[in-house]
């Protein structure tokens, strides 16, 4: 099972991505997430979602084998999934906390990017490895991370910062052990809880509303660079690359 939801206490659901051996989500992961945080935010016994991931990381991107192995379809379906589980993240209508541990990458850092809090394990990692992919994306949601510049040279880089660091550039709410890190957001989860929901949910559309960003349409504007670059062949030369100089990760 890609996604569940449990809640974990009251006023609280907790969303958990589990998908071996990476978090690497197939097309259907990323519509089941969307779904799931949907949901939850819609039921007016939420009061705040807490997004966490089983294994050894957050999440580690799209599903390439997949893409590789059905084409364009796969691909078209990649980005739409990842556009409703961004979006679902940003437009839940209570707020989201991402409990991050592990590698967060690519479509990791659209989901955490797109979050009203972030608590993350000491050995956490963010990075978009796309250049490295033959594709682009999510330089919206790092850019909520990182200053300008350092977004752009990691993007270059493919390069990744470390929980720490988020947490000198206030993008972090909290860094704790990776055994402390269901525990500790779940307190923050229940110090948002404990408020009148009525308040919480006015307060999650007056945040959005004055978001200087507008991430739907930025994140689609790159998306269509990332079709650019399938369709023209680059994307399978790069990753083909990837594979023959042991680049490739086991997703």
């Amino acid at each position: 099972m890609s996604v569940s939801t449990e809640i974990a206490e009251p006023g609280v659901v907790v969303v958990t991505i589990d998908h071996p051996p990476v978090n690497a989500l197939p097309v259907a992961g990323w519509f089941a997430l969307a779904d799931a945080v949907t949901a939850a935010g819609r039921d007016p016994a939420t009061h705040v979602v807490v997004l966490r991931a089983a294994g050894r990381g957050f999440c580690a991107g799209v599903d390439i084998k997949e893409i590789q192995r059905e084409g364009h379809e796969a691909l078209v379906g990649a980005n739409q999934g990842c556009h409703a589980a961004f979006g679902a993240v940003y437009d839940c209508e209570v707020p989201v906390i991402a409990a991050v541990r592990g590698f967060c990458l690519g479509g990791g850092v659209g989901l955490v990017g797109n979050a009203d809090v972030v608590v993350a394990a000491d050995d956490a990692t963010f990075g978009l490895p796309e250049v490295d992919r033959g594709a682009l994306g999510a330089a919206t949601h790092l850019a909520r991370l990182v200053p300008q510049h350092l977004m752009r040279a990691m993007y270059y880089t493919a390069t990744t910062v470390t929980a720490a660091q988020l947490h000198d550039f206030g993008s972090v709410y909290r860094v704790v052990p990776p055994d402390d890190l269901d525990g500790a957001a779940l307190e923050v989860a229940k110090q948002i809880a404990a408020k009148d929901p009525r308040v919480i949910r006015a307060a999650k559309q007056a945040l959005n509303g004055i978001d200087p960003q507008d991430v739907h349409r930025s994140y689609r504007y790159e998306q269509g660079f990332t079709f650019e670059l399938n369709l023209s062949g680059v994307a399978d030369e790069v990753r083909n690359r990837g594979w023959v100089h042991g680049q490739a990760d086991d997703r």
